[in-house]
């Protein structure tokens, strides 16, 4: 199906919108936002699954070393761990057992993954692999440049990709089978995500405007545009649906919770600090804010979209990836890591911390676990039980 839409849509960009000029908005820097966006939130935006005591420590238990090539990325795939790199994806049983290796050529390689499933794609290339943790479900050229990828727990997943043609932006929607189901094509603005709704119905897409930010709404069982909601001169990066179906957006300065009719309505403000990173869970939302001009000095904030704010921590230390789940936060220093419950108390150190050294980004792996991932090597920190 096709869906026109000339000044409809949704973008999303990472910063503030200090100089950026929408009219050199190209491939190339849709490509930069992306790997930003991608590289930094996909190894800090992953669910950590655990379950903790405060009496017990946290240790290196496993090591892994993937063989995927350059520019690796990491994902939980629920009782597996899934690497794309330049030259492929591979997949780990956490026991330490190959379960699959699909070899093929990113130069840019991202991954976005949720309830066992993985969708491994090419920024700027048009290579597209879904697969959970022994098979490859889906494989094809995207027959444009890719800009992002998503996928809901049902297993449909949609691509956005740049179009040379009469349309700027193009966002396909494929069922859990790698069937093509609903198309929505640009012709003003950038189309920089998609997300699907649980219900494999709803679909949502953040377009890149030149006056600003706009999310939206379509139903896939209708060929026109929903609801949307516009937020003028400010910059949406990021967006995910709520369990109830509302939406939650990440901007350069606030948190907005947006609703199926585009009302949107503040969740949490922190102009006059940097967003440095962020974690989205079903439970809570963990922000690393940093200030301007001091360093690394900043704090974790951590918020729940019913109660509000839950925690906040002021740090000083270079933080390099956070990751939260099930009510747990760990995050990943330039020094080692940590782990947090909801309220921000931290739990007992973790040992073996020399084991972490080198590691960029924190995944969760469930029950008790978390992988730090870095360029050769991936080790997994686990909650010691008695």
């Amino acid at each position: 199906m096709a869906v026109d839409e000339n000044s409809k849509k949704s973008g999303r960009s990472k910063r503030r919108l200090l100089g950026i000029v929408f009219s050199l908005l190209s491939l190339a820097v849709l490509t930069y936002i992306a790997i930003a966006l991608i590289f930094g939130w996909d190894l800090g935006l992953s669910q950590l699954t655990g379950f903790f005591s405060s009496r017990t420590p946290v240790e290196a238990v496993d090591e892994f070393h993937f063989d995927v090539g350059r520019s690796r990325v990491f994902a939980d795939l629920g009782g597996s761990v899934a690497a794309a790199g330049t030259l492929g994806i591979q997949v780990f049983s956490e026991g330490g057992s190959e379960t699959l290796r699909d070899p093929f050529r990113m130069t840019s390689p991202a991954m976005v993954a949720t309830e066992g499933r993985a969708v491994a794609f090419d920024i700027g290339g048009t290579a597209v692999r879904v697969f959970n943790n022994t098979q490859i479900t889906s494989a094809f050229d995207a027959g444009g440049a890719v800009v992002s990828a998503s996928i809901n727990n049902n297993g449909w997943f949609s691509v956005c990709t740049q179009d040379g043609g009469a349309y700027r932006s193009i966002v396909t929607v494929y069922d859990n089978r790698g069937r093509d189901v609903y198309r929505v094509s640009l012709a003003s603005g950038y189309a920089f995500s998609a997300a699907l709704f649980s219900d494999n119905r709803s679909l949502a897409v953040l377009n890149l405007m030149d006056d600003g930010s706009r999310i939206v709404f379509y139903d896939l069982n209708r060929d026109i545009a929903g609801n949307e909601f516009y937020f003028p001169d400010r910059l949406i990066f990021d967006m995910r649906f709520l369990p109830g179906g509302d939406l939650l957006a990440v901007s350069s300065d606030s948190l907005i919770v947006v609703d199926r009719n585009g009302a949107g309505t503040e969740l949490y403000a922190f102009s006059g600090r940097r967003l440095g990173g962020y974690a989205l869970d079903d439970g809570f939302i963990a922000l690393h804010l940093l200030d301007y001009g001091v360093g690394y000095r900043g704090r974790l904030v951590t918020i729940d979209v019913a109660q509000g704010r839950l925690g906040e921590l002021v740090t000083d230390k270079e933080i390099l990836s956070i990751s939260s789940g099930d009510g747990y936060l760990v995050v990943l220093r330039s020094d080692g890591l940590s782990f947090y419950d909801s309220e921000l108390n931290e739990y007992p150190p973790v040992k073996d911390m020399a084991s972490a050294a080198g590691t960029t980004g924190i995944i969760s792996l469930g029950e008790g676990a978390a992988l730090a991932a870095g360029d050769n090597s991936a080790v997994v920190f686990r909650v010691v039980r008695d």
